[in-house]
C-alpha cells in the first residue's frame, strides 16, 4: 500500500507542473457530466409528472370500465355491478373554468375507490368525512394554488358562479386537476346521475361475467405501462437527450486530449517508475485510481452545475411540453438519489472510456520504452483509411435505417450515424484538403504551412470533430425552428381569421353577447364556433365547428381536398381532417371516419387534410351546425367577429364594460397572435439555449486542445525564429493555420446541417407529431453560424497564440539545447 501511495505521489507532481492541463481534464468533465445530468435531470422531472398523471385517481395505469363511444352513463350501472360483485368505483370527469384557467375536474367516490390506485388520497376517518360531508374539499396540488392565486380554505367559483368545495393540498397530484367527491362533481358539472368511467380494483372472488351484467354498455379497458402523453412526448425527450448525448462526448474530446498529452508527458516519469520495481499492474492500477478520483471530484462539480442548468431551463422546457403536448410539468426541480449516483457513474465511466487508449498502453509499455516527448503525432495515412472506412459503414447503417426504418427511434438512428459518420470522415476530408493546398503552395513558408498544419491535424481532430458536431447540429435545429417559425406564422394568419375573439364563460352568456352585438353597426359578421371530445379507432380527437363563411373559406390552410370541399361540409356529412389525425388513422381525402356520438355513429366523408401545428390532439373540422345537432352539449360559447381595424378598440372596450369580460375573454386577432408567437418562441428556447452550451463546450475542446499543444509546438517552430521569422509573425501564422481548419471544418458542418435539418423536417417531425413542415434554406442564417464558428476558434486561439507572440527568446533557444 505505501508503494501504492507512493506511485500516486509521483503522477500526481504531474499536475502540479502542468496546472492549465489539470484545468481542462476537469474542464472536459464537468462539462461533459454538467449537459449530461442537467438534461436528464429535466427528463426525470417530466417522467415523474406523466406517473403522477397516469395514476390520478384511475389513470391509463389501472383498469376500468369505459362507455364504448367514450360517452358518460348512468350510474346505475355501477350500482349493478357492485352487486354483481365487481369491485368498481365510479369517476366523472369534466373541465371547469376557475380564474381564468381551465381545469381538469374529477369527481371521486373515496369509499370505493381501490387501494392499489395510484395516487389515490390516503383518507383516515377524520379525513374521510372532511372530504364528503358538507361543505366537502377539493383536492389540489401546490402548483395549482399558485397559479390560481388562491389561499388554501378558500373557495373560488367556477366560471357557471357555482362554489367549489374549500381547496385542500395533496401533494400527489399534478398540476391543473381539481379532485371532489363525485356528487359535487355531477352538480359542478350539471351531469347528474352520470359517471365517466369505472375502476376496477382487485376481486376477492369470481365475480360475474360483465356481459351477464351490463351487456354490451361498457367495455374493459387494461391497464397499460405507457401513456398517450409518453408516446407523444417521446421525441421532445429523445431530442433533449440526444443533446446532452453529443455535449457529452464532446465533453469526453477534452478528456481525451488531456488524458492522452498527460500520458505522452509522463512516459520517461512511467519508465521510470518500472525500472524502480513497480508493475505495470500497479502503475495501471494507481493510475486508474488516480483517473476515478479525478472524475468523482469532477463528477460533484458537474452534477451541481447540471442542477443549476436544469433548474434554469425547466421553465421553459415545462412552456414547450405544455404548448406542443397539452403535458402539464412542474416548474420546479425535485431530483431523487438516483440521479445523483446516475451523473457519478457517468461520469466516472466516461472519464475511463475517454483514457481507456493511455491505459491500455501503460500496460503494454516494455520496461526499457523510449520516451516519447511528443504529444501528437503525424496522422498515420493507415489509420485515415480505416477510419474512413468505418464511416463508409456507418453510412450504409444511416441509409438501411432510413430505408427500412418506421418509428422514432429509428429516425434519430438515422441522424446519429450520419453525424457519426460524418466526424469520422472529417479528418481524411480535411487531409485531402490541406494536401491540396500544400501542392499548389509555392514558396518554403507557404509550404511549411500546410505541411505543418496537415501535422497538427491529428492532435486537432478530436476538438475538430466536435466542431463538426455542434455546428451541424446548430445549423439543422435553427434551419428547422425557423422553417417553423415562418410557416407557423403562415399557418397562424389562415387560422385567425376573425377580427375579434370572444370566450364566453357559459352558454347564457353567449346568447346575451349575440344579441347585443346584433345591434351593433360595426359589427360586419358574428362567426359562431365549438368544440367538442370524442374517441376514434382508440385515438382522442377533437371535434372542431366551423361556420360557413367566405373568409374561413379563403384563408384555412388546407394541404389537400377533394372537388368543392366546402360545399360538401355544410350539410353535415363531410370533415376536414388535421394532417397528424390523417397519418395515425391512415386515412386520406375520399375515405369515411366514423365518429362515436351520443345518438349513434357520425360517418363522415374526408374532404380535405389541412395543418395544424402545434396541437397535441387529432383534429376533424366539421360544419359547426352539425357539430352543435350531433353533440347537443357542446358549449357554444365561443364567438368571432368581422369588425373593421379602427372600430375594434371601441367594441371590446364597450363588451368589457357590458358583460364585465377580462382580457382572457375578449381579445382583438394582433392580441391573440402576439401571444401566440411568445409561446412558440419560448417553446423553442430551450432548444436555442442546448445549442448555444453544445457551441461553447465545442469551443472549449478546440481551447484545451490548442493549449495541449503548445509545448509540443515548440519543435516546429524554434527553427522558424532561428531563421528569421519574428515571434509576432510566427503567432499569426498559427492563428491563420488554426482559423483555416476550423473555417474548412464549418464549410463542411453547412451541408451536414442542412441534412440533419432535413432528417429533422421529414422524419423525426412526421413521425413525432405527424406532421411535415416545407423544407427552406436560409443563407443569412448559414453565414452567421460559420461566422460564430470562426469566432469560437478565433477566442480559442488567442490564449496560445497570445503565449507564443510573448515567448522569451530564451525558451526557444532552449529547444535546441536537447535535440530531438
Amino acid at each position: 500500500m505505501r508503494r501504492a501511495l507512493w506511485v500516486l505521489a509521483v503522477l500526481l507532481s504531474h499536475w502540479r507542473r502542468h496546472k492549465m492541463q489539470f484545468a481542462t481534464l476537469l474542464i472536459g468533465l464537468i462539462a461533459a457530466t454538467a449537459l449530461w445530468s442537467g438534461v436528464q435531470a429535466i427528463n426525470q422531472q417530466a417522467r415523474n409528472a406523466y406517473d403522477r398523471a397516469a395514476a390520478t385517481f384511475g389513470g391509463v395505469r389501472t383498469a376500468m370500465l369505459v362507455a364504448p363511444n367514450a360517452a358518460t352513463f348512468s350510474q346505475d350501472l355501477f350500482v349493478k355491478l357492485r352487486r354483481a360483485g365487481w369491485p368498481v368505483s365510479p369517476v366523472l370527469e369534466g373541465r371547469v373554468q376557475l380564474n381564468g384557467h381551465s381545469m381538469r375536474l374529477l369527481g371521486i367516490e373515496p369509499v370505493t375507490l381501490p387501494a392499489d390506485v395510484g395516487n389515490a388520497p390516503r383518507l383516515g376517518a377524520a379525513d374521510l368525512t372532511r372530504f364528503v360531508a358538507p361543505p366537502g374539499q377539493t383536492l389540489v396540488a401546490q402548483e395549482t394554488l399558485i397559479d390560481l392565486q388562491e389561499a388554501e380554505g378558500t373557495a373560488p367559483p367556477i366560471s357557471s358562479g357555482a362554489k367549489l368545495p374549500p381547496l385542500h393540498v395533496l401533494p400527489q397530484l399534478v398540476p391543473d386537476v381539481l379532485v371532489v367527491d363525485i356528487g359535487v362533481a355531477q352538480r359542478l358539472l350539471n351531469k347528474p346521475g352520470q359517471v365517466s368511467r369505472l375502476l376496477i380494483g382487485k376481486p376477492n372472488g369470481r365475480p360475474a361475467p360483465l356481459q351477464s351484467v351490463v351487456g354490451d354498455q361498457l367495455q374493459r379497458v387494461e391497464p397499460t405501462a405507457e401513456t398517450e402523453l409518453e408516446r407523444l412526448t417521446d421525441s421532445f425527450h429523445l431530442n433533449l437527450t440526444a443533446f446532452g448525448l453529443l455535449s457529452f462526448f464532446v465533453g469526453l474530446f477534452i478528456v481525451n486530449s488531456a488524458v492522452g498529452l498527460a500520458f505522452e508527458q509522463r512516459l520517461p516519469m512511467l519508465r521510470t517508475l518500472r525500472a524502480c520495481g513497480a508493475s505495470a499492474r500497479m502503475v495501471n492500477t494507481v493510475l486508474v485510481v488516480e483517473l476515478v478520483v479525478l472524475a468523482l471530484i469532477a463528477g460533484l462539480i458537474g452534477l451541481v452545475c447540471g442542477y443549476f442548468i436544469a433548474a434554469a431551463l425547466l421553465p421553459d422546457v415545462a412552456a414547450s411540453l405544455r404548448g406542443l403536448y397539452g403535458a402539464q410539468i412542474p416548474g420546479q426541480l425535485t431530483l431523487h438519489a438516483e440521479w445523483w449516483f446516475a451523473g457519478i457513474g457517468i461520469s466516472v465511466a466516461g472519464a475511463v472510456v475517454a483514457a481507456a487508449t493511455s491505459l491500455i498502453k501503460a500496460i503494454r509499455m516494455p520496461v526499457l520504452a523510449t520516451a516519447q516527448p511528443r504529444a501528437w503525432q503525424q496522422a498515420q495515412h493507415r489509420w485515415l483509411i480505416l477510419q474512413s472506412a468505418a464511416a463508409c459503414a456507418v453510412f450504409a447503417v444511416a441509409l438501411f435505417l432510413l430505408r427500412y426504418g418506421e418509428s422514432l427511434i429509428a429516425g434519430f438512428g438515422v441522424l446519429a450515424a450520419l453525424m457519426l459518420g460524418a466526424a469520422l470522415i472529417l479528418p481524411a476530408f480535411l487531409e485531402i484538403i490541406l494536401l491540396a493546398g500544400q501542392r499548389r503552395a509555392r514558396g518554403p513558408v507557404a509550404l511549411w504551412f500546410w505541411a505543418d498544419s496537415r501535422q497538427q491535424l491529428s492532435g486537432l481532430s478530436l476538438a475538430l470533430m466536435a466542431l463538426l458536431l455542434a455546428l451541424a447540429v446548430n445549423v439543422g435545429v435553427s434551419t428547422m425552428v425557423e422553417t417553423f417559425s415562418r410557416t407557423f406564422i403562415g399557418w397562424l394568419n389562415g387560422r385567425l381569421a376573425a377580427d375579434v375573439y370572444i370566450s364566453a364563460s357559459d352558454n347564457a352568456q353567449a346568447i346575451a353577447i349575440r344579441n347585443w352585438l346584433k345591434d351593433r353597426g360595426e359589427v360586419q359578421a358574428i362567426l359562431s364556433g365549438g368544440r367538442a371530445e370524442t374517441q376514434v379507432q382508440g385515438q382522442p380527437v377533437e371535434l372542431f365547428g366551423l361556420p360557413d363563411h367566405a373568409l374561413y373559406r379563403e384563408l384555412w390552410p388546407l394541404l389537400e381536398a377533394a372537388p368543392r370541399p366546402w360545399t360538401r361540409l355544410v350539410p353535415g356529412n363531410a370533415a376536414f381532417i388535421s394532417e397528424q389525425l390523417s397519418r395515425r388513422l391512415n386515412v386520406g381525402v375520399g375515405d369515411v371516419v366514423e365518429v362515436p356520438a351520443p345518438g349513434g355513429p357520425w360517418e363522415l366523408d374526408i374532404v380535405g387534410i389541412y395543418a395544424d401545428y402545434g396541437n397535441p390532439k387529432g383534429q376533424l373540422a366539421v360544419n359547426v351546425a352539425a357539430l352543435i345537432r350531433q353533440f347537443p352539449q357542446t358549449p357554444q360559447t365561443r364567438i368571432g367577429l368581422i369588425v373593421p381595424r379602427e372600430k375594434i378598440p371601441g367594441l371590446i372596450a364597450a363588451l368589457q364594460k357590458q358583460f364585465s369580460l377580462d382580457e382572457r375573454s375578449v381579445a382583438d386577432q394582433a392580441t391573440v397572435k402576439a401571444e401566440s408567437i411568445r409561446i412558440f418562441n419560448r417553446t423553442f428556447a430551450v432548444t436555442s439555449a442546448l445549442n448555444a452550451f453544445t457551441l461553447g463546450v465545442a469551443g472549449i475542446a478546440l481551447l484545451t486542445s490548442l493549449l495541449t499543444l503548445a509545448n509540443s509546438r515548440l519543435p516546429q517552430l524554434a527553427p522558424l525564429w532561428a531563421i528569421g521569422i519574428t515571434r509576432p509573425r510566427l503567432a499569426a501564422i498559427e492563428l491563420t493555420k488554426t482559423l483555416s481548419v476550423s473555417l474548412f471544418t464549418a464549410l463542411l458542418a453547412l451541408p451536414l446541417g442542412l441534412v440533419v435539418a432535413w432528417c429533422l423536417i421529414a422524419i423525426v417531425n412526421v413521425k413525432a407529431f405527424g406532421w411535415r413542415l416545407p423544407f427552406h434554406v436560409f443563407p443569412l442564417q448559414l453565414i452567421e453560424l460559420v461566422a460564430v464558428a470562426l469566432l469560437a476558434a478565433l477566442l480559442a486561439a488567442l490564449l496560445p497564440v497570445a503565449r507564443l507572440a510573448r515567448m522569451q527568446p530564451t525558451d526557444l533557444v532552449k529547444v535546441f539545447a536537447n535535440e530531438r
